[in-house]
């Protein structure tokens, strides 16, 4: 049984030996340093990334925003950091930093400027998606970067590195804090900042990890208590930037379950013989949970349905939510805001109904005519006979 453990060890370990697919770490180093810096050219090409990105998040066009992405020389100074921290190479740590923090500046002012001309201020899906980062964002970014450092030390590139280009995302949440200064939106411009620390600081710590599995040497001029002192902020900054992530995450799975369990609960209980549900929506904010219910058909006694329905919340781990009932002249078009409409579904229901009436009106009016004209008498009241 011993031998069967140690060959089976021996042939997955033969799955995940580095050393006979790696350059050299001299090569490795000069492709990432070569990525480092940010001036003439590069500098050009991120300015164009950035507007090609802005017009994707103002049009909504997700391909617009992956082609921005691809060219984008933004994770040069990123995967830079890393690898200084790695072989403790502080030249290259200050160099990385002032290149990062430079892009950053030019990025979003790139985009401020794009979004204070542009004739289309309306937010869209792609920009609110870059202002609630999460655990997954984190984890996002720590893969990422971890395929990226393998990837450049790797002798076949692949399409690694577009693909981690393209995963992490970095250029929508810069995009995102242009938006938010240009139209004066704060939590456009916190979340999507935070977005972007998240993306920098887990590929920088990816990239770290992966320098030390690949055995990179460090620098010869290495000082250990430096050393020691640099790798304990970075482990600070990792952590103080993963913790509001884990608290967005646990109120984002709250939402989540909430959301699930009222579709649930109105689905099960909200069965009625000539009453249907039209339409239900839920919100959770911090004023308190809510759940809003269109009834359509016979019209129920809102209070005593109110009552027996709160009864079963707890049930479906919905305590303490209030219900509004929404049913007979209250649920008409006019008087619900557009979250209980539920689209245009029951704008086109209310405008073939309104329709079916009017010719029906226009029927009884044209016999009644009709009538009139023909029996003139007949509406006048008959005189007593004697």
């Amino acid at each position: 049984m011993q031998k069967f453990f140690d060959r089976l060890s021996r042939g997955l370990g033969s799955y995940f030996k580095l050393a006979p697919y790696l350059v050299s770490q001299s090569e490795a180093e000069q492709s990432i340093r070569e990525g480092v810096t940010f001036r003439g050219t590069n500098i050009i090409i991120l300015i164009i990334a950035i507007f090609i990105a802005s017009l994707g998040l103002n049009t909504n066009s997700t391909a617009v925003i992956i082609g921005a992405m691809l060219i984008s020389p933004l994770m040069g100074p990123i995967i830079g950091l890393g690898l200084a921290v790695g072989v403790q190479d502080y030249v290259l740590l200050r160099k990385s930093l002032r290149n990062l923090l430079m892009a950053t500046l030019f990025s979003v002012a790139t985009s401020t400027v794009y979004f204070l001309i542009s004739p289309v201020g309306q937010s869209h899906s792609e920009l609110l998606a870059r202002t609630s980062p999460t655990i997954y964002d984190v984890l996002i970014g720590f893969f990422g970067g971890g395929a990226g450092i393998v990837a450049i030390g790797s002798r076949s590139k692949g399409n690694v590195i577009p693909g981690v280009a393209i995963a992490t995302a970095l250029m929508p949440p810069l995009c995102t804090v242009g938006y938010g200064i240009a139209t004066w939106q704060p939590h456009y411009f916190l979340g999507a900042m935070y977005l972007f620390l998240i993306n920098s600081i887990f590929i920088c710590v990816a990239t770290f990890i992966g320098v030390k599995l690949m055995n990179y040497q460090p620098a010869p001029s290495t000082d250990p208590v430096r050393a020691r002192r640099i790798r304990r902020i970075i482990y600070i900054v990792a952590t103080v930037t993963l913790l509001p992530s884990i608290y967005l995450t646990y109120n984002m799975i709250r939402q989540t379950r909430f959301q699930l369990n009222a579709e649930r609960f109105v689905k099960e209980e909200c069965v009625f013989p000539e009453t249907q549900v039209l339409a239900s929506s839920s919100s959770w904010t911090p004023q308190g949970r809510r759940l809003t219910i269109t009834l359509i058909g016979q019209t129920l006694p809102k209070d005593s349905l109110v009552l027996a329905l709160s009864s079963k919340l707890a049930a479906y781990g919905l305590k303490d939510t209030h219900i509004n009932i929404v049913q007979g002249a209250s649920a008409t078009p006019g008087s619900m805001n557009e979250s209980e409409l539920v689209g245009s579904s029951l704008s086109d229901i209310y405008q073939v109904s309104q329709a079916a009436i009017a010719v029906k009106q226009n029927t009884i009016d044209s016999l009644r005519n009709i009538v009139n004209y023909y029996c003139p008498l007949n509406h006048k009241k008959a005189s007593p006979t004697s």
